[in-house]
């Protein structure tokens, strides 16, 4: 009885390790796979998370932009300069950004006419009003477009300006309407449906006026705030330029840059055949703005460096933190699993000095250990690789509000890191397997 007793403690010890060798690496395959399904598809969120705040690719007329400050582009929204553009674009034309090779990639765009115009404090009539300087910026709000392709797509600044504080709606595209910066709201004592006349003499000399009726007041946190935005199609009849915007914000979805797309940037056409192929076929902002050129006659697109930048760092840092889990987590399991092996060697030696001591020879004994190691690994592996996958999912959700696209190569990869590990561990625990000398361990000593 007592030997029996002897037997199953024995057998509840070595059943007890094995489950925390499994365990253990079932734990490094949850981490491991869940980090690594994020960093293989975080790309694209976290592209779109930030392209939230604002165009990454501006597109001007050639006149107002130099092709060697293709990769230099300092994005500015609004009406930045005290005078009115002379150079435009068609705004018919901003379409067949829609048309490129990675149209997909393009989320929104938004045409601007950008002018000025004055005009009175809300209350005050008469010859002793002052007027006020205004910054106009004649855009696209919610526009539905019918594409080339038969398909429609909805753009504009509404989707562009998701940060901005809105008190009031949104103006119509192709209204009288339009929303004001708080700062030049301030300054006019202007309101929330409040009707504005904007005065503007044209180049031609003749003075045009409209009113505006302001359906709200928004407030950007930055020099925007001092714009009035009105549709279009109202702003170029205000200054007599039908047809014509000089500029277009463009939100794309973007691959970080790197050697080779900042050498396409500064000349696309010092690249070889391959690279040039290469760099078209992938979606660098620099590829993407090549693209825009290519179809919108007499513009240069340019990218806004500090969009790209901070995609590209935050992106590069959130996947180095990622790596980090994962390596740390292979550690800890090659150490677990090693001390593991070690109690179980030194519990199962009078076993495995019997084994010798009837011809199995040191390979054969570490191989048999080795390969209860393995089995127990992989069916940690296999369960951990599913937990792994629906905590990446978790992950996606709470942080992206979408799932993540678990490739298939991310468990190729976790199952390979994984048997390095474990056969690493073991190795290294195996060595006390050859220094087992049957006389001494079955005579106790």
């Amino acid at each position: 009885m007592f030997f029996l007793r002897m037997i199953a403690r024995s057998f509840t010890r070595q059943l007890r390790r094995r489950l925390l060798i499994a365990l253990t690496v079932c734990l490094s395959a949850t981490v491991s796979v869940s980090m690594l399904g994020v960093v293989f598809d975080v790309g694209d969120k976290l592209n779109a998370e930030l392209s939230t705040y604002g165009s990454n690719i501006t597109v001007q007329p050639k006149a107002d932009a130099v092709v060697s400050d293709l990769y230099n582009t300092e994005g500015v929204s609004g009406a930045a300069s005290e005078a009115d553009p002379t150079a435009f674009l068609k705004e018919s034309d901003a379409v067949k950004i829609k048309t490129i090779f990675w149209a997909f990639n393009i989320t929104n765009f938004a045409p601007q006419l950008n002018i000025h115009a004055t005009t009175s404090p809300s209350g005050c009539s008469g010859s002793s009003c002052a007027s006020v300087p205004v910054s106009v910026v004649g855009t696209w709000f919610n526009k539905s477009l019918k594409l080339p392709s038969g398909e429609t797509t909805v753009v504009g600044v509404e989707g562009m300006r998701s940060w901005w504080k809105l008190e009031g709606a949104w103006p119509k595209d192709d209204s009288d309407q339009g929303v004001i910066g708080k700062t030049l709201a301030d300054s006019i004592g202007a309101k929330v449906g409040d009707t504005i006349t904007l005065h503007k003499k044209t180049a031609s000399g003749e003075n045009h006026e409209q009113n505006i009726t302001l359906t709200g007041i928004y407030d950007s946190g930055d020099a925007e705030n001092s714009s009035l935005y009105i549709p279009s199609s109202t702003a170029q009849v205000l200054a007599d330029l039908p047809d014509s915007v000089d500029k277009i914000e463009v939100k794309a979805l973007t691959t970080p840059e790197n050697d080779l797309a900042r050498k396409a940037a500064k000349n696309p056409a010092a690249l070889s055949q391959d690279e040039w192929e290469t760099w078209y076929c992938t979606a660098y902002p620099s590829s993407i703005a090549y693209q825009i050129e290519e179809v919108i006659p007499g513009a240069v697109a340019k990218q806004v460096r500090q969009v790209a930048a901070l995609q590209g760092n935050v992106l590069q840092k959130t996947q180095a933190v990622m790596i980090l889990m994962t390596v740390l987590s292979l550690i800890a399991a090659a150490v677990a699993v090693a001390n593991l092996m070690v109690a179980t060697i030194g519990e199962r030696s009078a076993e495995l000095a019997l084994l010798k001591a009837i011809g199995a020879t040191d390979g054969a004994v570490s191989r048999l250990m080795m390969a209860e190691t393995a089995v127990i690994s992989l069916l940690g592996a296999i369960v951990g690789a599913g937990l792994g996958s629906g905590v990446a999912q978790i992950i996606g959700q709470v942080v992206f509000g979408s799932g993540i696209t678990m490739r298939p190569m991310v468990f190729v990869l976790v199952f390979v890191l994984l048997a390095v590990t474990v056969l690493v561990a073991s190795a290294s625990s195996i060595r006390s397997i050859l220094s087992l000398k049957p006389a001494e361990v079955l005579h106790g000593r």
